[in-house]
């Protein structure tokens, strides 16, 4: 069955590109990005994995690890972190999981039988410090991922989880947000919202990002 928003993330062991990974334990108090692959030696892949790398201060400003996953031995992820780090101009600083024997691949629902019965298709789960599943995305084999609107629904989570608002469309961190509906009473708004806001109708109501 297909993981769904609030789901827990299953936990697992396996071997990565790092050594023996127990995902619960290795992720800690942290968010977590898990982005899977078809397979190693891969266009497309090799240049995530070379962006993900690039993107490390940017995860560990907001407390996210990183983690891909490909069906391949870690002998040969091994060898594809050297081309990586090589054509992508970067040091790979994050585990690939071997998932040879398929167990990380099933518990998330990622072997799509009209895609392929062997390989895994892309898909990447942001994962919350409470290892709930709090978004979901596959892409098609052909289209690179843009890891700019992962960090930027990142933001969005860390903010929407310790303020009672909402992000409109194409948010960017630091633009004006939206007081959630369930808000009424004027005395709370007041409160919660001392810079004020803009009614655009009763139920579209923006303020400014309260955290900054």
């Amino acid at each position: 069955m297909s993981l769904r928003l609030g789901d827990i993330a299953p936990d697992f062991e396996q071997e990565s590109s790092e050594g023996n990974i127990r995902f619960h334990e290795w992720l800690g108090d942290s968010w977590g990005v898990l982005f899977s692959h078809p397979a190693d030696f891969t266009p497309v892949c090799t240049t995530e994995l070379g962006f993900t790398a690039k993107l490390k201060d940017e995860f560990t400003k907001r407390n996210v690890k990183a983690i891909a996953l490909s069906v391949d031995p870690v002998d040969s992820h091994v060898k594809w972190i050297d081309d990586i780090n090589r054509t992508q101009n970067t040091i790979v600083n994050f585990p690939i999981l071997a998932d040879a024997d398929r167990q990380v691949s099933d518990l998330y629902d990622l072997i799509h039988p009209n895609a392929s019965d062997t390989l895994t298709v892309r898909s990447l789960f942001v994962i919350d410090p409470n290892k709930k599943i709090r978004l979901t995305i596959t892409y098609p084999a052909s289209t690179g991922r843009n890891f700019h609107e992962i960090l930027r629904v990142i933001d969005s989570l860390q903010l929407t989880d310790n303020y009672k608002v909402a992000t409109p469309a194409n948010w960017l961190d630091g633009e004006d947000v939206v007081i959630v509906p369930s808000i009424k009473d004027e005395d709370e708004i007041k409160r919660r919202f001392p810079k004020g806001y803009t009614a655009v109708t009763p139920y579209l109501r923006l303020t400014p990002q309260p955290n900054r």
